[in-house]
């Protein structure tokens, strides 16, 4: 698979090039190798090859519509087979999320669900990612609820809808899901918390975002 360059940045693929810059200086300030020491070095001294190599591609125009191009083209085998584009898409997203860029893990994940509208985890990890943004949870709600419909028992997906929807203010419905996950799976601390947190708690006494599917991301 082509190596990522605005992964290894950590930047949305519309980054502008001011916005390209100033990243790499800061990831430079933070990566130097003259920064570190023993195995720490030698893994920074590759690291700091990697950023500089992604920045001098993304501030070329030339060589940075040649690497977009290298990233929408699937493998070989992908080509004849659509589950494997589907694969490479998530593949990416869970790489690009675990790297705190959410906007390329929610343009990936979002790639998977226009290929296969059947694929219950691209919906699901779309969902996951688009929490995180309060500007995007409309697309959580969309998503989660499509991930539910496919998998109309699957109580992780049931207590991320509850999550959604009560990010969104709409609580009714997060109580919705989060009883039906309670129907589903029997007794839950969590999701009796979240219901309390419903009920009328403080704001700030609600339950703290916990590490998602792929791991913390902050």
């Amino acid at each position: 698979m082509n190596k990522d360059f605005y992964a290894v940045l950590s930047l949305p693929r519309d980054a502008k090039p001011p916005q390209i810059k100033e990243r790499f200086l800061e990831l430079a300030r933070e990566r130097h190798p003259d920064r570190f020491q023993g195995q720490d070095k030698d893994r920074a001294e590759l690291e700091f090859q990697d950023i500089t190599e992604a920045f001098n591609i993304l501030m070329d125009p030339v060589r940075r519509r040649q690497h977009d191009l290298e990233l929408d083209r699937p493998t070989d085998r992908a080509v004849h087979d659509p589950q494997e584009v589907v694969r490479v898409y998530l593949n990416r997203g869970i790489r690009a999320y675990k790297q705190r860029n959410l906007a390329a893990a929610a343009a990936n994940f979002s790639r998977a669900t226009e290929i296969d509208s059947d694929n219950y985890q691209a919906w699901h990890h779309l969902a996951l990612t688009c929490v995180r943004e309060d500007r995007w949870l409309p697309r959580a709600q969309e998503a989660i609820i499509k991930a539910c419909e496919l998998r109309p028992r699957h109580l992780p997906y049931l207590k991320l809808a509850g999550k959604v929807f009560a990010r969104s203010g709409m609580t009714a419905r997060a109580k919705q899901y989060y009883n039906q996950a309670l129907r589903e799976g029997g007794p839950d601390p969590s999701v009796a918390k979240a219901l309390k947190a419903l009920d009328g708690a403080p704001k700030q006494d609600q339950e703290k975002e916990k590490p998602g599917l792929f791991g913390k991301i902050w």
